[in-house]
């Protein structure tokens, strides 16, 4: 089980910078500290022009698998989950991130960008998450705002971790959370 501090949840509305926090954090504690071992992915939107089509999943070390389009149409396809009007590749985002959540030896911290409803229709995901959680490595992962009042049961499962420490993002505070994100990860990577 996750020490309390040790899972930072960065949570917000849609295009508030969860994203963009994740990886400015992950880009801080890279420069200041080049040898840490730092696992796991990131979501990305896929654009034509100013349309969001789709989102990718994208390794930290940059290898990137589809995870969602609204322009795929392939007979493999549908039979795929969807998420409004996106299908989500399931065999493609759990060929390249599952892979990123093994708990290894010398792992220093986890990134988990993001455990969200098109990631968790993949049945190994969400155990896989929780194995991490329960390695004790720090984790930080960002989850959405519950839609009209309501959870995806497996975020509300992480939001309500003994260990978790939450982050409610907004355009007036994302300095400041960065800032205080990176004082705890740091804080906590040194007690490893």
């Amino acid at each position: 089980m996750a020490a309390p501090g040790k899972c930072l949840l960065v949570t917000g509305p849609p295009g508030v910078g969860k994203t963009t926090l994740i990886m400015r954090v992950f880009e801080s504690l890279k420069t200041s500290n080049p040898n840490l071992e730092i696992q796991g992915f990131y979501t990305r939107e896929i654009r034509e022009g100013s349309e969001r089509v789709g989102f990718e999943v994208v390794t930290l070390d940059g290898r990137k698998a589809p995870l969602a389009s609204s322009s795929i149409s392939t007979p493999e396809s549908l039979r795929w989950p969807t998420v409004g009007k996106y299908k989500v590749d399931l065999a493609s985002f759990e060929s390249l991130a599952l892979p990123e959540l093994q708990v290894k030896e010398d792992a220093d911290l986890f990134i988990i960008d993001e455990v969200g409803k098109m990631e968790l229709y993949s049945s190994s995901f969400f155990p896989a998450v929780l194995k991490v959680l329960e390695s004790n490595v720090p984790v930080l992962a960002s989850i959405p705002v519950p839609k009209f009042g309501r959870d995806i049961p497996g975020v509300a499962r992480l939001r309500n971790h003994p260990g978790a420490t939450i982050f409610t993002l907004s355009p007036n505070n994302r300095d400041a959370v960065k800032e205080q994100i990176y004082r705890q990860l740091v804080d906590s990577l040194r007690k490893l």
